[in-house]
């Protein structure tokens, strides 16, 4: 499965798309109202990707192991400390509701850090290669 994101930003313009296995959609969110650019940065993009890919996982792994979700709240949060320096300090917090045991929460929340591809890829330290304009 191959995905992809693309932003489009030229003055009164601002177009965010994401895509998987071929299907496109568009995510609203704005252009910077102050000047060139997009309202949100990379590093908060970098934890909503965090955060929506471990909500999903759980969503996922819950139906795998048929454990019933009633909802799931997961934040993330993260240090910068200048430009051009990477993310420190990297956490992320879920709360589950569910009728399930808090045993079987607690093993289902450690099962799904454990297959959480976002995570799994920045812990892996993967390399990001920049290629030619086209």
């Amino acid at each position: 499965m191959e995905l992809s994101a693309t932003v489009r930003n030229a003055p009164g313009q601002h177009v965010a798309t994401v895509s998987t296995s071929g299907v496109t959609q568009a995510v609203a969110i704005p252009a910077k109202a102050s000047g060139p650019g997009s309202s949100l940065n990379g590093g908060e993009l970098l934890l909503l990707a965090l955060a929506t890919c471990y909500c999903n996982d759980l969503y996922r792994e819950a139906a795998r192991l048929g454990i019933p979700l009633e909802g799931v709240e997961v934040s993330a949060t993260a240090t910068f400390a200048g430009v051009g320096l990477a993310a420190s300090n990297i956490r992320y917090r879920a709360t589950v509701q569910s009728p399930a045991a808090p045993q079987v929460i607690d093993d289902l929340l450690r099962q799904t850090d454990a297959v959480a591809e976002v995570h799994n890829t920045l812990r892996a330290g993967v390399a990001v290669e920049r290629v030619a304009r086209t």
